[in-house]
């Protein structure tokens, strides 16, 4: 049983959690952990934005609050997210990892090294590779790992980074992404390691 999920994106992320975000359910049984690259001087736009458009809640992540179902964080602008091993949250204003800040790596790894295999790890759209190393810990650790298909990303960098690192569980275009996500059917496709990379 899966109890929380990390995203990582990058160019193009605000299209893409738009289109994910609002088809979950209110009652929704995992937490969800987000990092979307943006500046540091970023205001709180992008959380009203999805929170006015999601039956879940999303919030900005604050440190020492623990991860609830239904509930979706995001990585604040200038500060590294990361999940304690109580499985609560915290911040961190160490140096940029892959040239960012908040950086998908950080927040992917101490996320397996936390729950393990009942992680679910998600890379969609961005312009460089970050994410692509915490993902391959997740899926080390036993964890479920989806790449958004690359065809269908604002820009492929990210996700083709991601599949060409990690033996991938899923690889789904973007218009069936939202679905896949809410059904909470999470198995693998059997046809994505031999070469069949679309869902």
């Amino acid at each position: 049983m899966y109890e929380a999920m990390v995203i990582g994106a990058s160019a193009g992320g605000l299209h893409a959690l738009t289109a994910i975000l609002p088809q979950l359910p209110y009652d929704y049984p995992l937490g969800i952990l987000i990092v979307q690259h943006r500046c540091r001087q970023a205001d709180n736009f992008l959380v009203e934005y999805l929170n006015d458009r999601s039956a879940v809640v999303v919030k900005e992540a604050e440190p020492g609050e623990p991860v609830l179902p239904a509930h979706v964080y995001l990585a604040p602008a200038g500060y590294h997210l990361l999940v304690e091993r109580d499985k609560t949250l915290s911040l961190s204003i160490d140096p940029p990892v892959n040239y960012s800040i908040p950086s998908i790596d950080v927040l992917f790894q101490s996320a397996a090294t936390c729950y393990k295999e009942q992680l679910i790890g998600l890379i969609l759209t961005g312009a460089n590779s970050d994410g692509s190393l915490g993902l391959k810990m997740i899926k080390d650790y036993g964890g479920f790992v989806l790449v958004q298909d690359p065809q269908t990303a604002e820009v492929d960098v990210m996700p083709k980074s991601a599949i060409a690192m990690v033996v991938v569980d899923r690889v789904i275009s973007m218009d069936k992404l939202g679905h896949y996500l809410a059904q909470c059917d999470f198995k693998p496709d059997l046809d994505v390691n031999k070469g069949v990379l679309h869902e």
